[in-house]
């Protein structure tokens, strides 16, 4: 693969991580930490997990591990402890941390060929031995995700919608036209409601 790629790859990486981390902006401790979702998906805990996913797959997935030790990173982990910021983790704490994680992955994907073999201890057999070209696709694939994740957490708390600081790429619609466009769509929907909805309405009510 031509360092053009390399480096146009490593650019979404990037504006993933970006918008990840102001997805967090102005938020206090609280709507960073509320589970939103019937799983628990919270901003400051994908934060806290994408930290993990890069330390690893730029890490020891290629014998140069992250020179940090945190004990929720361990493969032993208990489950989803890396999905939540525990009361001692500020917000701070867990931003620096996974730019932290950044500057070391960085450093692999600028240090080694994308041909690079690495192993990923937690994938099967047949999925082993890994490239530096696969696993910066899966990593950057990963991270976009949970950003559209952190979109939908966000608006849930404060309205705050867009696609990144300098472009919010949403339609130009005032409250009111998007209270309207919300409505049809609404109406749209209905349309299609059959008994099981209206069985659903009443255990609602």
């Amino acid at each position: 693969m031509s360092d053009v790629a390399k480096a146009e790859l490593h650019r979404y990486l990037q504006e993933g991580r970006d918008a990840m981390v102001w997805k967090l902006g102005g938020l206090s401790e609280y709507d960073l930490r509320r589970p939103l979702t019937t799983t628990g998906t919270n901003l400051l805990g994908l934060v806290k997990h994408l930290a993990g996913v890069e330390a690893a797959y730029f890490g020891a997935v290629f014998g140069r591990p992250f020179p940090e030790n945190h004990p929720w990173m361990a493969s032993d982990a208990p489950e989803n402890v890396d999905m939540w910021a525990t009361a001692e983790e500020s917000s701070e704490e867990l931003v620096a941390l996974y730019k932290r994680v950044w500057a070391h992955a960085d450093t692999t994907i600028s240090e080694l060929p994308m041909e690079a073999s690495g192993q990923v201890p937690w994938w099967r057999k047949a999925s082993n031995p890994v490239s530096l070209t696969r696993i910066l696709v899966h990593v950057t694939a990963e991270t976009l995700r949970h950003v559209g994740h952190a979109d939908i957490v966000r608006e849930l708390i404060d309205g705050s919608v867009g696609h990144r600081d300098d472009n919010d790429n949403m339609a130009e619609g005032n409250s009111a036209w998007w209270h309207s466009y919300r409505e049809n769509l609404e109406k749209v929907a209905s349309s299609f409601a059959g008994p099981e909805l209206a069985a659903r309405s009443s255990l609602e009510d």
